[in-house]
């Protein structure tokens, strides 16, 4: 995923009400951003991080500039929560993701479970034998442990009814899995979030149980882009 246009450096002011970042630019002028990230941003939120923002020509927008990613640990760490699904969508077109490759179809947004949507629902309308595949996309980008990428970085009760919505599509006898988009390249090993959210780390243990796929990947950063790297395994 190319971001469409140079993003513009400076350093994080404050982040605050969840969706909005103040900023000085490197020339010195002060804005405020679009946050898109409705989580915690736990270690990505201090003031002083160097940063770096998109900026929209559409005159409709209150906000022109939109946080795209902040440096820490040594390297680049993506906070916008909308990119893991384009990604997803990217690397599924191009059959980029072994253990999700071979559909025909990848749908977005079906209905499904308690009133919810499905991020992707993979299909073969040609196979009537293939079971089809429910997909839950996460995004990811906590790292408190050098190497170790933890999800949630808050309680994430919406989450844990998506694990118990995909436990029923494998009841039913489909396919499903969850797939956690860690956006940074500096972590080796993936786990559920026991401390912040221990109903979501025993809910990701029990729907693994009965079939649920669990599966974590990396991304490679740079100012330019954003793309799926490898995978990293899952400790539970």
């Amino acid at each position: 995923m190319d971001f469409p246009s140079p993003l513009i450096r400076g350093r994080l002011v404050s982040r605050y009400k969840r969706f909005f970042a103040d900023v000085v630019l490197d020339d010195g002028t002060p804005l405020t951003a679009h946050c898109p990230n409705p989580g915690a941003m736990l270690g990505l939120n201090t003031p002083g991080l160097t940063c770096w923002l998109s900026k929209s020509d559409d005159p409709k927008r209150k906000l022109a500039h939109t946080l795209e990613l902040v440096e820490a640990d040594g390297g680049l760490v993506g906070i916008n929560t909308l990119h893991p699904n384009r990604l997803v969508a990217e690397a599924l077109a191009a059959d980029a993701i072994p253990e999700l490759a071979g559909y025909a179809t990848h749908r977005r947004e079906v209905r499904y479970g308690e009133n919810s949507r499905v991020d992707f629902l993979l299909e073969d309308p040609l196979d009537a034998t293939a079971p089809r595949l429910w997909l839950e996309v996460k995004n990811c980008h906590l790292m408190r442990t050098p190497g170790l990428a933890e999800f949630p970085d808050c309680v994430a009760a919406r989450s844990s009814r998506h694990l118990r919505e995909l436990q029923a599509m494998v009841a039913e006898g489909d396919r499903a899995a969850v797939l956690f988009i860690v956006q940074r390249a500096d972590c080796r090993v993936f786990s559920a979030c026991h401390d912040l959210d221990p109903a979501f780390a025993r809910g990701l243990d029990q729907a693994a149980d009965a079939g649920v796929e669990v599966l974590a990947y990396a991304c490679d950063l740079t100012t330019e882009r954003v793309a799926i790297g490898r995978r990293i395994p899952w400790r539970r």
